[in-house]
């Protein structure tokens, strides 16, 4: 009689066999659909909008929109200034009523 290991070694032995001849066949496999004669090769084409026959639209459009753009930025900017502006002169003017005008001691 076989001992247990020596049958488990069998059995192991087997189990490497087997997978070996799957991998071989999967390798095989894997030729076959690589080496296809009749392999039917497709010319590819980019993609034709409908409309491209016009395509200084398009840049005259980009060109608008870099204007409205520009545009708001400056007007942004001229109304952020104002208002810094009145915010500087409204500080300005509590900072001199608090030292003028609200004083209670007069010691002059």
């Amino acid at each position: 009689m076989t001992s247990q290991g020596d049958r488990y070694q069998e059995l192991e032995q087997q189990e490497r066999i087997l997978r070996e001849r799957e991998v071989e066949l999967r390798l095989r496999k894997m030729e076959a659909d690589i080496h296809i004669p009749n392999a039917s090769i497709h010319q590819t084409i980019k993609h034709q909008p409908e409309n491209s026959s016009q395509p200084w639209m398009k840049k005259v459009i980009l060109g608008g929109k870099l204007f409205a753009l520009g545009v708001a930025a400056l007007v942004a900017v001229r109304i952020a200034s104002v208002l810094a502006g009145i915010l500087i002169v409204a500080v300005l003017v509590g900072v001199s009523y608090k030292l003028f005008f609200e004083s209670k001691n007069h010691n002059f």
